[in-house]
């Protein structure tokens, strides 16, 4: 076993890793090294393959005939589809939190869109500390950009700093001006959050962001020979506006047919007055627009999610070719998703299906030692605070007791799993989208606190939230049980969330939990000014 890399981890993550043992109830101190199932030798690696706004229905496998995803579909087939999944504060720093951390939003304290602080326990970390070569290519979204959170190495394209020409250069700028020289690399003329539809990438394809982030990847499965196994991170910053595939990829949707945005009465209410274009406001967070330009973005955004399962496609070939596609892991997921015209709302930061729920695909080796049958779907609820601590349940490497996240192994292997979930974000966008929800997978309950607006949906009768239960008196008595639901989840919180039994309309939304770094560690160094919204 190799020796662990000192240079890749901080004093203060390795002493805390020291004793991952004592805190997760263990009898011993972790020795820096998880001991995961081996077979012949080796030690299971692990694949992590990400997207940026993919939201969970536009998957073949999910029953999206609409969308060409063979490799996405193709590992469903020879693994598990989660049908449940979601991301608990759908915008791309909390999600991303959640992530790294294996924690909920209040135990990681990030609840709306604030820069990612450092944790004493991050993901990456632990694996290095375990003997893993851990390494991430694509998009991190950290701040600042070049802070690795645990990862030894990164090779970075972040679309978001390439947008500010006053900021850094990712490694994907500084490649794309050394191979493209005097042309622009946002030659589209499209923004960072820019959902007009009909618009390709304007250059060669192997200039592409989404191609040079596969080529990275496929670049470290070919070369690396050490003897350590491997946690590799591909995260493509597409379907993410701007929906800019090649042209190749969008003449292939032109024609396609695509679902209609579900637009509920609740929803032309309040912003059915509010009437407008893509042209106009090509960056909305909502409008009504028409719906041939609704229909036109949709296709762009199913053929930027086409090319990125094509080059996913090419990142697992690579995994084949370099023998270990039976000693790997491999998880899919997205960070949140895209409302896509849906309730009139573009984009993520909202309870509603379209913006929470997202893509869940687990593909187990057969070195893996869980025998399963391949193939499944599930409906469990599961969230991206459960993505480490199943990777480290493959890897055998213990979990820290500060991670709430919990295994979705232990599904597989017919254990107890949670029968609720929480989702929230701070305020954004509008003055009154501030709001915590909980789900069982039937039933989804939302209150606004700004507002103590409240709404409740049947997500198995009523998947598009098209009919707002809590306007319907005869659903009061189911209201008032969710009611009191969300008061118990929220008590622990002191008065600022609950007060006299009863929930409280906030006068200002609250931004952090009281378990983040902000309150809890005096060196920490991410109390900037907020980023713009992702």
């Amino acid at each position: 076993m190799n020796p662990l890399n000192l240079h890749s981890i901080s004093k203060r993550n390795i002493f805390l890793l020291g004793c991952i043992g004592l805190m997760s109830g263990s009898h011993f101190c972790y020795p820096l090294y998880g001991k995961s199932p081996e077979k012949n030798g080796k030690r299971i690696n692990i694949l992590f393959l990400m997207s940026d706004q993919h939201r969970g229905d536009f998957v073949g496998a999910a029953g999206a005939t609409w969308v060409k995803t063979p490799n996405l579909d193709q590992m469903a087939h020879e693994g598990v589809l989660f049908t449940r999944a979601y991301s608990s504060v759908p915008s791309c720093l909390p999600a991303r939190t959640s992530i790294l951390t294996g924690m909920s939003p209040w135990q990681s304290g990030q609840l709306g869109y604030n820069p990612i602080p450092d944790y004493p326990f991050e993901g990456p970390a632990i694996f290095n500390a375990a003997g893993y070569r851990t390494h991430a290519v694509g998009k991190n979204h950290f701040s600042p950009m070049r802070n690795k959170h645990g990862y030894q190495t990164v090779e970075l394209e972040e679309g978001w700093y390439t947008s500010q020409k006053d900021h850094e250069k990712c490694d994907y700028t500084i490649w794309f001006e050394k191979n493209a020289p005097g042309k622009d690399i946002n030659g589209s003329g499209l923004n960072y959050n820019d959902q007009r539809g009909g618009i390709c990438f304007p250059y060669d394809e192997y200039l592409h962001p989404t191609h040079w982030t596969a080529d990275r990847a496929i670049d470290f499965l070919k070369s690396y020979n050490g003897d350590s196994p491997w946690l590799l991170k591909v995260s493509f910053q597409r379907p993410h506006s701007p929906y800019d595939p090649p042209e190749r990829c969008d003449k292939a949707f032109r024609e396609q047919q695509m679902p209609s945005p579900s637009v509920g009465a609740w929803a032309e209410a309040k912003y059915g007055a509010d009437k407008t274009t893509v042209a106009v406001n090509n960056n909305a967070s909502h409008g009504v627009f028409p719906i041939s330009e609704i229909i036109e973005s949709r296709r762009s955004y199913s053929a930027s999610l086409a090319y990125v399962d094509e080059q996913l496609g090419r990142v697992l070939e690579a995994l084949k070719a370099r023998g270990e596609l039976e000693n790997t892991l491999i998880l899919y997921t997205s960070d949140h998703g895209d409302m896509l015209g849906d309730q009139y709302m573009w984009r993520k930061c909202r309870p509603y299906e379209g913006s929470a729920r997202i893509p869940m695909i687990i593909r187990l080796p057969e070195n893996s030692g869980l025998k399963i049958k391949r193939g499944q779907t599930r409906n469990e609820l599961v969230e991206l605070r459960d993505v480490f601590p199943t990777f480290m349940d493959a890897a055998g490497i213990p979990k820290p007791s500060v991670m709430d996240g919990m295994s979705m192994l232990n599904i597989l292997r017919g254990k107890k799993w949670r029968h609720q979930l929480d989702l929230e974000h701070a305020q954004i966008y509008e003055k009154d989208n501030a709001w915590v929800a909980l789900t069982d997978g039937k039933y989804k309950y939302i209150y606004f606190t700004l507002t103590g607006q409240e709404q409740m949906f049947n997500l198995n009768s009523d998947p598009g939230e098209l009919n707002d239960l809590a306007l319907s008196a005869a659903s009061e008595k189911l209201l008032k049980t969710w009611r009191k639901r969300m008061v118990e989840h929220l008590s622990q919180r002191g008065e600022q969330w609950v007060k006299n039994g009863k929930l409280v309309i906030q006068k200002e939304s609250i931004q952090y939990g009281t378990n983040h770094p902000k309150f809890k560690t005096p060196a920490y160094s991410n109390q900037g000014k907020k980023l713009k919204t992702n």
